[in-house]
């Protein structure tokens, strides 16, 4: 006849309870080491449009990007809005890669470089003679900080439409790059002719005067802040990825909110 099985006391209980958590929590652990070892030890990419990152991660992004891109993109889905008066006086001031100084809208022309090689040269006082497009939004950054901030200028839409460039936005991706190349951002078509995306010449209703841009800077909001480039010299239109300063640094090429 078979015994019955002694019941546990209360600590007993408590006990067995901790060492099955530990145990799961070491294999836990030691899983997770052993795939940062390896994510480590992995190859880095073949440097191109992007480097910086090792292989098994940028194929982690890349496929990140597909999702965002087929799955939840939407130009119907707008970043949230606030009221003016919420944006703040004082602007938080980042990098000043490309945009150092000032450059007075006198010395300066926005080069459009169209599909069939013609280039457009475009003065600031023609920008603003289009239809002002104004937008309230939180401005994030990747180093994991927000700033209410109020823009104005050309909504993208409306600079595509003016200068009959719809060819140009039928291809893949619009690339822009300060005066003196050494910013650059490679920007998905969806998310350059998003509603809420300008070309920016002012800032809480005054032109750009240089910390935060000058004279024309790209504002978008479904993007991080590594992407709204501060000075914009030239913008370019292609099927293939433009090449892009911070995703050449490791970072995420799409940086999509």
């Amino acid at each position: 006849m078979k015994k019955p099985e002694k019941e546990l006391t209360t600590e007993q209980k408590i006990k067995r309870r901790n060492f099955i958590s530990f145990t799961l929590f070491g294999a836990y652990a030691a899983a997770a080491y052993g795939g940062w070892r390896w994510l480590y030890k992995s190859p880095d990419e073949t440097a191109g449009v992007t480097a910086g990152a090792h292989k098994p991660l940028r194929k982690a992004l890349n496929k990140t990007e597909l999702f965002f891109r087929r799955l939840t993109f939407n130009e119907n889905h707008l970043v949230k809005t606030y009221p003016r008066e919420m944006a703040a006086k004082k602007i938080r001031h980042n990098s000043d890669i490309g945009s150092e100084g000032k450059l007075p809208p006198d010395n300066w022309k926005l080069q459009v470089k169209k599909a069939n090689g013609e280039t457009l040269q475009i003065t600031l006082d023609e920008l603003m003679k289009l239809p002002k497009t104004e937008i309230t939004y939180d401005f994030k950054c990747v180093e994991g900080w927000d700033q209410i901030s109020h823009w104005e200028g050309v909504s993208f839409r409306d600079f595509i439409k003016h200068y009959n460039l719809d060819t140009e936005a039928k291809m893949g991706y619009v690339g822009l790059e300060t005066p003196d190349k050494q910013y650059y951002v490679g920007i998905d078509m969806p998310s350059a002719i998003h509603p809420q995306t300008l070309l920016a010449y002012q800032m809480n209703d005054e032109l750009l005067n240089g910390n935060h841009g000058q004279p024309l800077r790209l504002i978008i909001p479904v993007k991080y802040g590594i992407k709204n480039l501060k000075r914009i010299g030239t913008i370019t239109f292609s099927n293939n990825r433009p090449r892009d300063y911070w995703a050449e640094q490791g970072y995420d090429y799409y940086s999509g909110l």
